[in-house]
This record gives structure tokens, C-alpha cells and sequence, in this order.
């Protein structure tokens, strides 16, 4: 499973979920009722599909693809663990800044130039396809979902089926990893037992208490930072909050690996040391997934008219105030579903962080990456059970007491 075959076959059945949350909230949105006309003209319908719906999803399908291609290009575990050797850019980034320290950054900054470069050249390219024709729905119905029965619905439920089946083997093999009993890397299968979990949450809790901490102070800067400069970029315009703006989207093209390397070049002296820190790795973090804050809160603030934080200051409440009285209220839906998708992608967060962490400071994945690369399969799987566990509690409380859907096309 090593070499090409297996990390085309991982990146596949892990980011294909980017591109179809991307594509459904799409079509959610698309106007059937121009798809019903051109049908009434003696369109065929799989070519109104194509020449109709297409044009109008095209530039969500490309956004999707460009977020999958900068994950691909920059992901790090995969490819040190499958490429078996081959020279991948992220790995061979990576092996440079452990090679050369902090001391001589010039072929992991070489290195990390030319992912920058290549990531930047697909999303001129994304911009320029998506530029040539533009497509805009100002008001429309929805299509109204139809179920698909007998043949037909076997037919698209099979496939669809299958592709989830092979894509939860994965967490399936953990579950079971996590209970398995093992003599150093031999894994002694049918036989069970709770001490790879001790080891986790009493032997050795450091990385799972590391990451809580962590990424729980990166996701509340990062959220808190976005509601504030989201509201100066929407609400009070200027040239400074434009760059603000603009700034804040770089860390969407760049990889961890870049990020990495960029903080280590960064902060290795000067006036402000964080090399070997636990600040570095939450700066990493907030810097990562920022983004992520941004935007939501962003879309957000667009739908939300002027004249009802007018009205509010008009009747004497301070600016200040009304933003946190007014404007926030009606932001907190966007904001917690933003809280919980950067909680999410920064607990699991690696590439970046293990470039930058160091002893003692260790975090769930970069243990996981450790005892992978040491064999120890066993241990690897129970903090890897609980790092799901971390992952999906917050999102599946947040969706059944707060109804936040985190994947809501709406």
C-alpha cells in the first residue's frame, strides 16, 4: 500500500468529503427552475445539467478543489508514512528543517518558496476559470428532494455506499487497535485489553492535556480576533482594514510545512524568541485556521442591515456596546459553527506543529506520529481512538443541544 497507489488512494477517500460539502450546498442553492426551462425548450435532461446547473456550481466545485489541492500538496503524515521514499515536497520541506535546524534555513526556505509558488499558480489559474464566466441566482426555488427507489436507487446508493464503507476501515482499525494487546511493534490480535487507553489518560496524559490546552486558547483567539476584525472589514471600511482583509486569507495558501518553517525563521531570536515554546505552537495554530473565523463571521456581518445598529445608536446605546448587544447576538449562530470547524481542524493539527514543538509539548498527533514511526501500532491507536473522541464530542453536543449543524449548506 506504500508508494503512489497508496497516498492517491488516502488523499482520495479522506478529502473527497471537502469537495461533496462544497457541491451540495451548491446545487442547494442552484434555481431549478432554469434547469425546468431549458427542459421545456426540448432540452434533454442530462444536457441541461450540463449546460444549466453546471456553469452555476462551477465555481463552488473549483474552490472546493483548490482547498483539496492545497491540503494535498502541504499534508504531512500521510506522506512521510506511505511515500516510501518518494520525493514528495512537504516531506523533503520537513527532513530539510530537521536537518538544518534553525540556524540555516536555506533549503527548507527554498523549499517552502516553491510550494507557495505552485499553490499560487492553481489558485491564479482557479480565479481565471471561474472569471471567464460568471453566474449569479438572484432569487429562486430550490429543487425539492425526490427519493430514489428499486433500481435506480440502488443503482447511486451502492456506490455511495461503498466509498463511506472503505472510508471508515480506517477508524474501524483504530477502534479495534486501541484494545489489542501488543508486545512491542507485534500486534497480538484477539486479544484485548484496556492498557493501551491507561496508558493515554494515566501513564502518559501529557499530549492529550497538551492538546486540549492548546488548541482550546488558539480557537478562542482566533474566534474572538475574527468577530472584531470581521466587523471593522464589513461595518467600518478603510484602506487599513482592506489589507486586513487581504492578509488574513494568505495562511488559506500556505501549507503547514511553510508555516512551519516561516514562524521557525520568525521567532528563533530577536526581540521576541518563541522557538521552543508552547506560544509557537498556539501561534501556529491561531495563524492555520484564522481563516476558517474569518470568513464565517464575515458572510455573517453582509446579511446583517445597517440600520439595525443605527437604530441602536441612535437611541444612545455606544458603539461599543451596540456591537456586543446588537451586532454579536445575531452573529453567534455563525460564530459557534465557526468555533466548533476550528476546534475540529486544529486539534488534529500536525504539519505545522511538528515542526515547531519541542520536548515535553507534545500533542496528540505528533504523539500519534511518533509511535507510529517507532512501530508501537498498539499505543499509536488508542491516543489516535481518543483523538477522534476529542474531535467529535464538541461537534455532536453542539449539534444535539445547540442545533449547530457545522455542515449546514444553508
Amino acid at each position: 500500500f506504500y508508494g503512489w497507489f497508496g497516498l492517491i488512494t488516502s488523499m482520495s477517500f479522506i478529502y473527497y468529503t471537502y469537495v461533496y460539502i462544497g457541491t451540495v450546498a451548491a446545487i442547494g442553492k442552484f434555481d431549478v427552475q432554469l434547469e425546468e426551462a431549458a427542459q421545456s425548450l426540448g432540452t434533454p435532461p442530462g444536457r441541461a445539467r450540463m449546460k444549466v446547473m453546471l456553469p452555476v456550481i462551477l465555481p463552488a466545485i473549483l474552490a472546493s478543489a483548490l482547498l483539496v489541492f492545497t491540503m494535498t500538496v502541504g499534508n504531512f503524515a500521510i506522506s512521510i508514512i506511505l511515500s516510501h521514499g518518494l520525493p514528495l515536497l512537504s516531506v523533503s520541506t520537513y527532513q530539510a528543517a530537521v536537518s538544518e535546524g534553525t540556524t540555516s534555513i536555506t533549503m527548507q526556505s527554498t523549499l517552502a518558496s516553491v510550494s507557495v509558488l505552485i499553490v499560487m499558480s492553481v489558485l491564479f489559474l482557479n480565479r481565471w476559470i471561474v472569471s471567464r464566466g460568471r453566474y449569479e441566482i438572484v432569487q429562486g426555488r430550490g429543487a425539492r428532494p425526490v427519493p430514489l427507489e428499486g433500481l435506480r436507487g440502488l443503482m447511486v446508493a451502492a456506490p455511495a455506499g461503498l466509498v463511506v464503507a472503505i472510508s471508515l476501515l480506517p477508524l474501524v482499525t483504530i477502534a479495534l487497535g486501541a484494545f489489542t494487546k501488543a508486545r512491542g511493534p507485534v500486534m497480538q490480535w484477539g486479544s484485548w485489553t484496556f492498557e493501551n487507553l491507561e496508558r493515554v489518560f494515566v501513564t502518559a496524559p501529557g499530549p492529550l492535556l497538551n492538546s486540549l490546552l492548546y488548541a482550546g486558547i488558539a480557537t478562542f483567539i482566533s474566534i474572538a480576533f475574527s468577530a472584531v476584525v470581521s466587523y471593522l472589514v464589513v461595518k467600518k471600511p478603510n484602506v487599513l482594514t482592506t489589507w486586513v482583509d487581504y492578509i488574513s486569507a494568505v495562511p488559506l495558501a500556505l501549507s503547514g510545512t511553510v508555516l512551519g518553517v516561516g514562524l521557525l525563521a520568525a521567532f528563533n531570536g530577536g526581540w521576541l524568541p518563541l522557538t521552543g515554546t508552547s506560544a509557537i505552537i498556539v501561534m501556529a495554530y491561531v495563524v492555520r485556521r484564522m481563516p476558517f473565523g474569518m470568513r464565517n463571521a464575515q458572510a455573517t456581518l453582509h446579511n446583517i442591515p445597517n440600520s439595525i445598529e443605527e437604530a441602536s445608536i441612535s437611541l444612545g446605546s455606544p458603539p461599543v456596546r451596540t456591537f456586543f448587544r446588537v451586532v454579536l447576538p445575531i452573529m453567534l449562530p455563525a460564530v459557534a459553527s465557526a468555533t466548533i470547524l476550528t476546534w475540529t481542524t486544529t486539534v488534529a493539527e500536525l504539519s505545522a506543529s511538528i515542526l515547531v514543538y519541542s520536548g515535553g509539548r507534545e500533542t496528540l498527533p505528533i504523539q500519534i506520529f511518533r509511535l507510529i514511526d517507532s512501530g508501537l501500532m498498539a499505543y499509536a491507536s488508542a491516543y489516535g481512538l481518543v483523538l477522534v473522541a476529542v474531535i467529535l464530542i464538541p461537534v455532536i453536543l453542539a449539534n444535539r443541544l445547540f442545533g449547530i449543524d457545522v455542515f449546514s449548506s444553508k
